[in-house]
């Protein structure tokens, strides 16, 4: 079964297929394996400057683990789903202490790095290595569940053992690096979630879906979640004179683990007694509240009430968890922000 499939996608990559990205020059394990964190729920469009800058400032696994957690986090802040940066730290620091720095090339060690599962594993050593092994992205379960009309949410246990047997079964025996990036690369391009450009398809002519005018019902989506949360926070803009801003460090886990934000409440009477109890020569009456900003996270919304305050200081106090920094938004250290938080710094420094 893979012959004609896997045949037709490697003669239309060479040909049409994406070619000059930067993860594909100078190909190594380390490298591809940064891309395919990157490009977990992200556009490559997005990703591309976040790789090139990232890979100057690392440019080895032993650079990545040697780097404090604030500047990795600072090279991600805007990207999003920081504990992937997290665990990339992470996992090089294990490479670096069980395997001198070189990435492994068995499937196991790698799968037991943190944060890789085993179709980002399989693409690594695939792409890396040409090691014969079958990857399932989301990607290449749209083009498999509408190739072979799999129905069922695309998330349900029957579903994938399906979708994983198929990728077997059509990953090639050569040629692998080949055949999983023109995979990857048609359900990028060609067969996508919306406007699938079926017409261009290099298996369109056996493709079940098409034939059977289903292309649009497939794959099946993910069984139904409940309504979409939403959540109101406020926050505290704390300045001093100088321009500084009071950040403190998110816990390790959770949303914007490891990141530095401003002082989260789940009130303004919450917010307004941390000011008044923990801040030097606090000015008061507090300025206006900014106005409402919303962040989207992968299952809630988030609306971001920001009240700035002039201050002297902050009382030793002032953080019972993590750390504590004066910020300067002026002369920026390289820590990690939450996309809104840099969003209100620079906000503000635009008002000032």
């Amino acid at each position: 079964m893979s012959d004609e499939f896997a045949a037709r996608l490697i003669s239309w990559h060479e040909r049409h297929g994406r070619h000059d990205l930067p993860w594909q020059a100078a190909r190594t394990p380390y490298r591809v394996w940064v891309s395919e964190i990157m490009l977990q729920q992200t556009q490559v469009a997005t990703v591309i400057p976040y790789y090139e800058r990232f890979m100057a400032r690392f440019p080895t696994i032993a650079a990545l683990a040697a780097a404090p957690l604030d500047e990795v986090l600072h090279l991600w802040t805007g990207l999003g789903y920081y504990a992937r940066a997290r665990n990339l730290h992470r996992a090089a620091k294990v490479v670096s202490d069980l395997y001198a720095g070189v990435f492994p090339a068995e499937m196991a060690a790698v799968v037991a790095l943190p944060g890789i599962g085993q179709s980002t594993a399989a693409a690594i050593l695939a792409l890396a290595n040409d090691q014969r092994h079958a990857i399932l992205d989301g990607n290449v379960k749209r083009v498999l569940a509408r190739y072979h009309v799999v129905d069922g949410a695309i998330d349900d246990r029957a579903t994938l053992v399906r979708l994983w047997a198929l990728a077997e079964a059509h990953t090639p025996v050569t040629r692998v690096a080949t055949y999983t990036q023109a995979v990857m690369d048609l359900g990028a391009t060609m067969c996508t979630h919306a406007r699938p450009r079926c017409g261009e398809c290099p298996v369109s002519g056996s493709c079940a879906a098409l034939a059977a005018q289903r292309v649009d019902e497939l794959p099946a989506p993910k069984r139904a979640r409940g309504s979409r949360r939403s959540r109101a926070v406020w926050m505290l803009i704390a300045r001093q004179m100088s321009g500084a801003v009071l950040l403190v460090r998110r816990p390790a886990s959770g949303i914007w683990g490891g990141l530095w934000c401003l002082p989260e409440f789940e009130s303004a009477d919450e917010l307004h007694t941390f000011a008044e109890h923990r801040l030097y020569d606090l000015q008061q009456p507090f300025r206006p509240p900014l106005p409402a900003i919303k962040h989207a996270f992968t299952h809630f919304d988030l609306a971001i009430t920001a009240q700035p305050v002039v201050c002297a200081g902050s009382r030793p106090t002032v953080a019972e968890e993590g750390g504590i920094v004066w910020f300067d938004p002026r002369k920026p250290i390289r820590v990690g922000l939450p996309a809104p938080v840099k969003t209100l710094l620079d906000n503000m420094m635009e008002a000032t």
